[in-house]
């Protein structure tokens, strides 16, 4: 393992839904390091939006998990309230009640989307691939 791999802080992740269900769902399919070349992840779990707020605001998180399904406030709204009002957003994956959805997670900004049911092989590789551009390459 490279040095500054080992030495990397731990990736921090927002998951936010207001079912705790599907907040297992996104964690249990990720992992604590969803890949080995990449740091440790850590979560925030957020079931209100305007914790998802202050917790972007605040700029610790290096990507967001929004459940488009949420209630009252739907992770796609959010997302774009996000990528309108933050400046280098970190990227979004939003999970979309079908596969047909995807076109309103484009409208929304946001970096990916995944489908319900969640396919824990297809949101780790979308989020795999988002976190990388969030780590400092390493140096062989």
């Amino acid at each position: 393992m490279s040095e500054t791999r080992m030495n990397s802080r731990p990736l921090k992740v927002l998951v936010y839904s207001d079912d705790v269900h599907t907040r297992e769902q996104v964690l249990l399919a990720l992992g604590r390091r969803p890949h080995p070349d990449l740091p440790e992840v850590t979560y925030v779990e957020v079931s209100t939006e305007p914790v998802v707020i202050q917790n972007m605001d605040a700029g610790e998180i290096d990507l967001a998990v929004l459940d488009g399904e949420a209630v009252p406030a739907g992770g796609m709204g959010i997302a774009k309230q996000l990528k309108d009002e933050i400046f280098n957003c970190p990227p979004i994956v939003v999970l979309t009640g079908r596969p047909q959805d995807a076109w309103l997670a484009t409208w929304s900004r946001a970096d990916a989307a995944v489908p319900h049911p969640i396919d824990p092989i297809k949101l780790a590789e979308t989020v795999v691939a988002l976190l990388r551009s969030r780590v400092p390459a390493t140096t062989s």
